[in-house]
């Protein structure tokens, strides 16, 4: 199968390292596009096929990615209409906001199965939380094979239009804010006496040692504090302490923020 991602600034270059790291599918079968040359020197180092020119890429491909600014969706679009082939390829855009309707208009009849995709930027790390929107008459043998080829590169969530902000607010946003309470609490370890890398490697084991406990155990993670909140203890008075602070309510304002 042959993939084709048009566009590789963060997300899409992301994206290509998943694709390359997973060992799924022959680097020859993988087309990068991308008009900077030092981002197609980049991919050609990895072995992948590298163009600037999007028809080209989307002609050859069974799986055309367009991963681009939104601004900028349809421009790409209406340059690889003529080239897009309804009948033997599926179209998966990503891209936050962009309306499905409007992709479709801007295809007409020419455009393929297609699927809104909303990955993170830790698909290069093969550990991405992808929703996916399969839009209008789509076959089930394609979501299925589009939703493997995410899987492959972490976990993928099959969404409808309507939850796909609040997915990329939990989820693509989300990952930053995760990164903020590790940011923020490796400062305090620093305050603790810590050396900061020191610091950063605690919190990350500590973040990676909850998420194990939780997928291995299936507790919600108020029954997993309870293992360790002892009366009196000194996990309680730090969680209650930052309740005090709007811990939980500043988390989920903000997802609600992201979402609007």
């Amino acid at each position: 199968m042959k993939i084709s991602v048009i566009g590789a600034g963060a997300m899409g270059g992301a994206t290509v390292e998943g694709l390359v790291k997973c060992g799924t599918y022959s680097k020859e079968d993988i087309c990068v596009s991308d008009p900077s040359q030092a981002v197609l020197d980049k991919f050609a180092a990895m072995g992948v096929s590298v163009t600037t020119d999007n028809s080209n890429a989307a002609r050859q491909a069974d799986v055309v990615m367009v991963v681009v600014k939104p601004w900028l969706v349809e421009q790409v679009l209406r340059g690889i209409k003529d080239a897009l082939q309804p009948q033997r390829q599926v179209l998966v855009v990503v891209a936050a906001g962009v309306k499905s309707a409007s992709i479709q208009e801007w295809l007409g009849g020419q455009c393929p199965p297609l699927f809104l995709c909303i990955p993170n930027i830790a698909i290069a790390q093969l550990a991405s939380m992808t929703f996916l929107v399969p839009c209008g008459a789509v076959a089930k043998h394609h979501t299925e094979l589009v939703k493997s080829v995410f899987d492959r590169m972490g976990s993928s969530i099959i969404t409808d239009e309507q939850h796909l902000a609040a997915g990329t607010t939990l989820a693509s946003c989300g990952i930053a804010y995760a990164m903020r309470y590790i940011r923020a609490a490796s400062e305090g370890g620093v305050e603790l006496g810590f050396k900061a890398d020191d610091a950063k490697h605690i919190v990350m084991q500590t973040v990676l040692g909850a998420v194990k406990l939780l997928e291995s155990t299936g507790l919600h993670p108020e029954a997993a504090i309870d293992l360790v909140t002892t009366p009196g203890g000194v996990t309680i008075k730090g969680l209650n302490e930052m309740e005090h602070a709007g811990f939980t309510s500043a988390v989920i304002r903000g997802l609600k923020a992201g979402a609007k």
